[in-house]
Order: structure tokens, then C-alpha cells, then sequence
């Protein structure tokens, strides 16, 4: 499934929240349902099930972050959370890298 795709299939309550407007925001919870597919993948095998869902987790997180950080008041505390989204993106990134050897099959 490719983003145009996807953003069709997103329910309209999600569409219709301010935060909708943000890229990023947008971008991670397309990651989550793409990281979905790759998890599911990994839990096959008993080696990469922690794998799984350690990936998963860091995945989701990036967009849970985001929202929360939209919603908070002051700038100082917005920015906290959009440091962790950018961390759990980084995570999500390192997460892939060891385990893309195995997507390739």
C-alpha cells in the first residue's frame, strides 16, 4: 500500500483533528501500519520475536509522541516530546538496519 492509498483508508475523526495538519504526524502513523506488516514478519521466528516488538513499539511511539506534544501549552513542553518522537524515529531507523536482512526475503 502506498500513502495516497493509505490516506484514504484513515477515518475521518482522525482527518479532522488540527493535528492531521502535520506532516510528521501523518508520516508516522503511515510508518505504523507499513511497521505492522514487518512485525508480523519478525514474529514468525522465534529468534526476532523480541525484535518484533521492540520495532513495533518504536514505531508507534513516534507518532503518539507528536500528538502529544502538539497538545501541550507551552512551547518549552511541546518541545520535549517532539525530541522524543525524533528519538523514537531514530530508534525506528536503528531497528530496521539490524533487521533488514531479513525483510529482504
Amino acid at each position: 500500500m502506498n500513502y495516497n492509498e493509505w490516506e484514504k483508508v484513515v477515518p475521518e475523526t482522525i482527518k479532522a483533528d488540527s493535528l492531521w495538519q502535520m506532516t510528521a504526524y501523518r508520516l508516522a502513523l503511515f510508518l505504523a501500519d507499513l511497521s505492522w506488516q514487518d512485525a508480523s514478519k519478525l514474529v514468525q521466528d522465534r529468534r526476532t520475536i523480541g525484535l518484533s516488538d521492540q520495532l513495533y513499539r518504536a514505531v508507534c511511539s513516534i507518532s503518539a509522541n507528536v500528538a502529544e506534544g502538539y497538545s501541550r501549552g507551552t512551547g518549552k513542553d511541546r518541545a520535549h516530546f517532539y525530541e522524543y518522537a525524533l528519538g523514537s524515529a531514530r530508534e525506528s531507523r536503528d531497528w530496521y538496519f539490524n533487521c533488514s536482512f531479513r525483510f529482504a526475503k
